[in-house]
This record gives C-alpha cells, structure tokens and sequence, in this order.
C-alpha cells in the first residue's frame, strides 16, 4: 500500500524504546507489531503501541541555535568547528569530550566515534548506555574475553528454569516478559530476585526478595552448593575454563553454606535450597539479567558471579541454557559494536588489544587514534565541572536528570566554556544548559540500524519528512568533520555507506578471535541495505547458525578458554545511617520512558501514573506518621524528591521506590537522580541507582488542587509542588502548597483570566472556579484541603474538546463530573483506558476472572503489561465482597 508521492503508507521499522527491538508498521496516524520481526512477532507493548501518538511537534527545535539567536545551519556548524579546533590548539585533543546515546542509530554512533577518537583524537567518548549495561559488558569481557552475549530470546523460552535477576521484564521489557509468559508449561520453574515483589514477580514460582545489594552472596553460595552436592560439569571446566579452583575459594570464604547466605541475604532458608536444588536439577536454564544487575557499585561482579555459576554447569551457548543481558536502550548493543563506550574502540576493538589501535587507524586512514581509554561518564563530568573539558558535545539524552547527584551535574554543564547539544526537543533540562542548540531528526524521520538483546541487527527506516531544518546525527557530525578539514575520512552520502565501512572494519585484520563480525553485510548495494532483513551477527561470507555463541566451548580470550572470576561477596558500601536511614531504590515505570521527552506527549502514556510517587511499605508509613495519596519528602545529601505515597507490601520495609522518569518539564521536585550519589562500580563506571540514601517524611501541605487550562497557555502561577500531564486538549497540573492562599485575589493568574463559574467554602478549604472564552472551557481549578477529596479531572478534560458548552455541561464543571455521569477511575490499562472503577463494578456484578474481565472491558487484552495489577484488583474486591 502507498500514499501519495510514492512514499509507503505503512513503513517496518524498529521501536525506539527498550532493547528487545521489536520490529513496528509505522505510519504518522497508526503503529501496529511487525509479525514477521522475530523479536516480537507482532507484540507490542503500550508505549509502542502509542508511538504514533508522540509524532507532535510540540516543544521541537526547528532550527540550529548559536548562543541564544536562531541561526543557519552553516553558521552553527562553523561555531561548532571554531570551538573545537581553538580548545584543541590551546588545551589539547582532551579537553573536548562527546556523550552519547543509545538513542542513536549505529551508523550516527559510528562516525562521532570516528570523528573524535580517529580525528579530533579525544579518547574522552562515552554514552548514557554506561549507566545501564557497562557492568554487564565489563563481567563478559572478565568472562569471555569480549563482550558477547551468547543467548537469543529462544532461550527464554525453551528454558525449563528461567531465573530473572533484577529484572522488572513486565515493565522494563514487556514483549519478552510476554514471551516468557506464553512459554509457561507444566514442569517450567520461574524465579525472581529481586528486593521489590514487582510485576514480574507474577509469574515467579518462587521470589527471593533479597537485601539490596546482596546478589554476589546468592550467586557466590550457589556455587559453593553446587560444588558440595557434585551438580558441576567437571568435564566442561576442564576442557573450556581457567580459573575455577581459585573462584570456588572466594565463594567458600564469602558464602560457605546456605544458612549463611540466607542469614546474609535477608532471606528464608526454605527459599534459599530451594532455588539452589532447582538450579542443580534443570540443565536448560538461564539467568536474565538487567539493571537491578547493573546499577550497582559492584555490579560487575554480580555479573561474573551469575557466569560463574553458568560456567561451572557447562550452561552457556546451549538451546535453553545460558546467562543473558537483558538491554536498556534500543541501541545500547550498536553503541558497543562501534566503540560507543570510552574505554573501547570501533568493531568491539580495545585500546588494550594489541595493534587494536594501528589497526583502525589504518582502516580510518588517520597517523594515530586517541590513547586512550577516555573517562567514562561520571569521571567526565567531574573533569567538566574542575574546567578540564572546555567543549562537551552530548547527542540524544539528558543527562541533567539521568546522572546522579543531579545539582552538580547542572553546575558542571553551566561551567563549561562551550556546551553543544543535539536534540530533537529545544527545551529538555539538558539543552537549558546549550551553548549552541543542533536540530536532530527524530524516530520515523530517519535510517539506520539498531542491534537489539540478542545481537539481532534491525532496519530503521524513514516514513516522516523532516521536520523543519532538522538533520539526522550522521549528517550533522559529517558537516562538522568536514569543517574541520577531515573531507577525506567524512565523504558519504547516506546511511547506507556509513554501513558498510562499520561492516568492513569488523572483519579488516580479523582472524576469527573478534567473534564481532559482519563482514558479510560489506558489500551490500544501496536497495539490499535498505531491504535488510533482521540479522543476528556474526554475519561472515560462510553460512552458519548465529543464534547462540560459544556452542563449540571456543570463546574470545587469547587461548579459547573462558574464565571464571574470584568474587568476594560484600554487602552494600553505603549502608542506612541514623542520618539517612531510608534505602532508596529507582527504576522504571511501564509507561514510560527515559526522562519523558518522548512518551509524555502521549496524554494515555502519563494517565497510569501521573505524577512522581514513593512506593512505601505499610508499616512504614505508619511508623512514618504518612498517609498513603498525600505528598511526602524524600531527602539526600544532594537534594530531595517530593512524590505521591503509594502504600504496597511488596516493598521490603525500611526501603523505598521512586520512578526515574520525571524532569523540570514535569515537576518540580521529583528527580530520582537527586537521590542517588556518583558512587561508581570499579570496573565499569556503572554508577549506583539502586542503593540511594535518604529521609523520609510527611510534606505538610495546607491546600491540594488540580488545574485544567487548555493547552500552550503561559504559566503565570506558582505552588510550592506540581506536577504537569499533558491530556489530548489541555494540560492538567497536580498542585499543592504549604501556605495559605487567597484564591480569590489569585485565580485570574490561575486561570488566565477571570473565572465565570465560583464557589468557595471556607470552612471545608474548598474553592472552585472555571473560565469559558466564546463558549469554550479555557481552565478549570479545584482546591480541597485534602488530596482524595478532589474530584477525579477525566470528564472535566473531554469539555476541553467541546467547542461550545451547553448548559447542562456548564452546570456539572464545578462539580467535576456530568450530572448524569460516571467515573471510570484510576487508569489501569493504557490500551484500552480501562480504570479501576470500572474494572471494580465489573467484579461487583460478577465478572470474577482475569480473562472474564478482559472478555468484558478488553484491558489486559493487548500487552499485558496491566495483568498484574488486574489480577490484584480482583482479589481485593472479591475479598471485600
């Protein structure tokens, strides 16, 4: 099918979120699942579902902007140039530094890496994807002499023991979790570990809610066990590992027996041999992994302390069996394929491997690369706030709320003589800091490749023009080479060929030792890039089963013999203190993503969770003095966060949860990364996200409220707490304030102008008001002493799309709700916007089954991903029935 000017109507492409990659039919009005992509198979989950409806182009920037004026493209590359080529004359190749992006395609990946460690010869490159899966990289290459992950999604379900460690894949990965879910057979054992009882926790039979921090001391007395019950493949060490002997004494010394671990752990004793026995019985298992893995101070030894366990049972590269790394960003695998992170270089080169750099610096036809290795993320931006880096260069993320301790990462941004961002947004926390302001294309605008979890490479293809003068990432760094006199190393014309030379490098020079090779993707034309099927690498001139590696016991270390790495299990490094005694632990919600730049404009996306929250354990809210829906403080020793309390007994106690996603374009007072300090895992740089430090406490406020006003209306209002979510026709902003106010003195900067409809009731704290402009509602305000007193806003938003209201609809507005009408509630499932009203009445009425109800309303019919929470709502009401 086609559209006008020959462009296809529907477009497969690849998702931009999470690392399973699925494969999407994209079009600007409509996203449905690929069912020939073999990563979903016609799955999608909510937020790619809903990727159509964040193609607006609210908030875009159109054109290059050069210290705060509006600018040409040539102007800005020039200014770029200029400050790059002066910091390097004055302070040398080091002083200028790139971030990047998971967000990025491969090929945008590959030529800023080209440029700056083969041109500028700046080693100081690194990307976001460090703060989600560098301990993962750092344990393979420990373990398998590269970074390679040796299972495919198959595996997930042909195993007979699936152990999911630190990985919330309902939310975080819900196409696989859906995978994972349809394998479930008689026989097929789940375990999650994992400190919260999260929504994966749904499909464990058996969850080890262990102390945070702890998972070396599990994996290291796993091991110990094996050993003593003789549930090791002694062969496989023999003919494939080095290092065994040595391993199983630092797992003696750490975790000697099971009571032990369990002791340390937090955990029953039952729970621990069980897991351990059902270990020892199932040879097809694995072990996903992800960032409750990762996002630690030693997380690359949680890593090497699963592979050990892997390895010592001969369990890696086998249908069924094998550790797997499950990826954050779409992109995070491309990032690495091309030398994204700082301390490696293109074609999964390091500068440690000997002639690696020669090598590409005869392939690039430059005298030398970058010595490196460079500074990894937060390393860099402390050299960015101490005046070393002069020029910083970040494309496609945000790191002024994605790393830790975030007021210093603001300061250190402010600091810096030049900061260049590349975005799609012009006004994302990051791009305030912007010296000079680069229009990127978005997704749907621009081709590449991404490469997903199990090293399949996807087609990203173009079905958008490009929106005002943005250009893709490829072609913006290529203008800059080329200003800078690199004409010769930087002359594509497409992405196409940018491809092929990523595909060349990988296998120039390559003996077979870099298992990293497409070299049999070198020579494809212009028409067979742009009909790539999925591909998973290794792809060689010689035909062969590239779903699994290692099948053969061969791995990447110099004399094809895996390792297994010493670990000495500790407990966390920062342990509660009188003066933070509060754990805090951050991570995704479902549906949303990153920092929000994208899936906030999607008004369902924001309506499951619409503001920040703090997930709290019963008994600590009340010894807490806390009410659950009110407003309570979360305080570091960097800064503080302000969120809705949610009381649930999934969360271990003395231990909190907060969503990552929030920014200044959201909230006021809910970035995560304010709690989280710049402690970093040794080996990888991966900073700790899991184990902040904090108090908590009531936040008193007098008065709560909720403001409608229509859409791209100014702010003339202040509060000392809101939060913004952005609905089809307005915007609806959460308020609270902790003094008193004279709403009626206040309320034309409220809402705009002065109101028509009023009603205050001093003695209850109650005040209401709404503006009507030629007969359309223009803002609505609700104030109420008490959060749960307020009415809910889903019918006041749908007047916001009347273009007149009549006046039976007048006469409901301040009452929030139509005469005759119902509440459908609290969403529960995104798809279908089904609430828990609604779900609730169903029950009352007799509908008592998860698929019942979804016979009934559809929610839980499309992904999935609200089952959960379904099934919860199920039992309360039954119960209270």
């Amino acid at each position: 099918m086609t559209g006008t000017n020959n462009r296809p109507a529907t477009v497969q492409t690849t998702c931009p979120y999470c690392g399973v990659g699925c494969g999407v039919n994209a079009s600007p009005s409509a996203t449905q699942g690929d069912e020939t992509h073999p990563a979903n198979l016609g799955r999608l989950c909510v937020k790619g579902s809903a990727l159509h409806e964040t193609l607006t182009q609210d908030g875009r920037l159109l054109k290059p902007n050069v210290f705060g004026r509006e600018s040409t493209w040539p102007r800005a590359v020039t200014e770029v140039a200029r400050a790059i080529r002066e910091s390097v004359a004055v302070h040398g190749p080091g002083s200028v530094a790139f971030y990047l992006s998971g967000q990025l395609l491969t090929e945008d990946y590959y030529v800023a890496n080209k440029l700056a460690k083969g041109f500028i010869r700046t080693p100081h490159v690194d990307t976001n994807s460090r703060l989600c899966m560098s301990s993962a990289v750092a344990a393979h290459k420990r373990a398998f002499g590269g970074d390679l992950v040796p299972a495919c999604y198959e595996d997930l379900e042909l195993a007979n023991l699936l152990v999911l460690a630190g990985s919330n894949a309902a939310w975080a990965h819900p196409v696989l979790y859906q995978r994972m879910k349809a394998s479930g057979r008689p026989g097929r054992r789940v375990v999650v570990i994992d400190p919260r009882k999260t929504a994966t926790s749904d499909l464990a039979d058996l969850h080890l809610a262990i102390r945070p921090g702890t998972d070396t001391v599990l994996f290291n007395g796993l091991l110990v066990w094996l050993a003593d019950q003789e549930g090791l493949d002694r062969r496989y060490l023999a003919e494939h590992c080095e290092g065994f002997e040595n391993t199983l004494r630092a797992a003696k010394s750490a975790a000697p027996s099971p009571e032990a671990v369990a002791r340390l752990c937090d955990l029953p004793i039952e729970s621990v041999t069980t897991f351990y026995r059902w270990f020892r019985e199932e040879p097809r298992t694995v072990t996903a992994f992800s960032q409750g893995i990762n996002q630690s101070s030693a997380g690359t030894d949680k890593g090497n302390a699963i592979i050990n366990c892997h390895l010592a049972t001969g369990r890696v590269g086998k249908p069924g069996a094998s550790p797997f790394s499950l990826t954050g960003q779409p992109n995070a695998m491309g990032g690495r394929e091309v030398g994204g992170l700082a301390n490696s270089l293109a074609a999964h080169m390091d500068y440690d491997s000997p002639g690696a750099r020669d090598r590409v610096a005869r392939f690039w036809g430059t005298d030398a690369v970058a010595e490196g290795p460079g500074m990894k993320a937060v390393d860099l931006f402390d050299a960015v706030e101490r005046g070393d880096i002069k020029v910083l260069w970040i494309m496609a993320t945000n790191p002024a709320v994605s790393l830790p301790e975030t007021d210093r990462i603001r300061r250190a941004l402010a600091r810096c003589p030049t900061v260049i961002v590349s975005d799609c947004d012009k006004d994302t926390d990051t791009a305030r800091h912007a010296d000079i302001l680069l229009p990127a294309a978005g997704w749907g605008e621009k081709d590449g490749t991404v490469t997903n979890s199990e090293r399949c490479i996807s087609r990203q293809r173009r079905f958008l023009p490009l929106t005002g003068e943005a250009r893709p990432d490829w072609w913006i760094i290529k203008e800059v080479a080329r200003a800078l006199g690199y004409e010769a190393g930087f002359d594509y014309e497409g992405p196409a060929d940018i491809f092929r030379e990523h595909a060349r490098l990988s296998g120039f020079e390559n003996s077979g030792q870099r298992f990293f090779d497409i070299s049999g993707l070198a020579e494809l034309s212009d028409d067979q890039y742009d009909t790539l099927e999925p591909r998973q690498w290794p792809v060689t001139g010689s035909a062969s089963d590239s779903r699994r590696l290692f099948t053969d016991g061969r791995f990447a270390t110099s004399d094809g013999r895996a390792r297994l790495i010493p670990i000495a299990s500790r407990l966390p490094a920062r342990p509660p203190t009188d003066a933070f005694p509060v754990i805090v632990n951050t991570g995704r919600i479902r549906d949303q993503w990153h920092t929000m730049t994208r899936t906030a404009r999607s008004s369902r996306l924001l309506a499951h969770r619409p503001e920040p929250f703090i997930e709290v354990h019963p008994e600590d809210i009340q010894a807490l003095s806390l009410t659950p829906g009110a407003l309570a403080t979360l305080s570091s020793a960097h800064g503080h966060f302000v969120g809705r309390v949610r009381a649930t007994p999934d969360q271990r106690r003395g231990e909190v949860f907060v969503p990552i996603h929030w920014n200044d374009q959201f909230t006021g007072q809910g970035l995560a990364t304010a709690l989280t300090d710049s402690v970093v895992d040794p080996v990888s740089g991966q900073p700790e996200a899991k184990h902040g430090r904090a108090t908590l406490a009531h936040w008193p406020a007098r008065w709560h409220g909720r403001l409608l006003v229509r859409r791209d209306r100014p702010k003339r209002w202040t509060a000392d707490y809101w939060a913004r979510q952005t609905l089809a026709d307005c915007d609806n902003w959460t308020v609270a304030g902790q003094s008193p106010m004279d709403w009626k003195t206040a309320v034309p900067d409220w809402l705009g102008g002065q109101p028509q409809l009023v009603m205050e009731d001093v003695r209850e704290g109650r005040f209401r008001a709404a503006r009507l402009y030629n007969g359309q509602l223009e803002a609505v305000l609700m104030v109420d002493r008490e959060p749960d007193a307020l009415p809910s806003m889903d019918w006041l938003a749908s007047c916001f799309s009347q273009p007149e209201l009549d006046e039976t609809t007048r006469r409901g507005l301040l009452a929030a709700r139509a005469v005759d009408g119902d509440d459908a509630g609290n969403l529960v499932c995104s798809c279908f916007q089904v609430g828990d009203r609604q779900i609730q009445q169903a029950i009352e009425r007799g509908v008592n089954s998860v698929d019942a109800l979804g016979r009934d309303l559809q929610c839980g019919t499309n992904c999935g991903s609200c089952l959960p929470e379904i099934r919860s709502l199920l039992v309360s009401v039954t119960e209270a029935v």
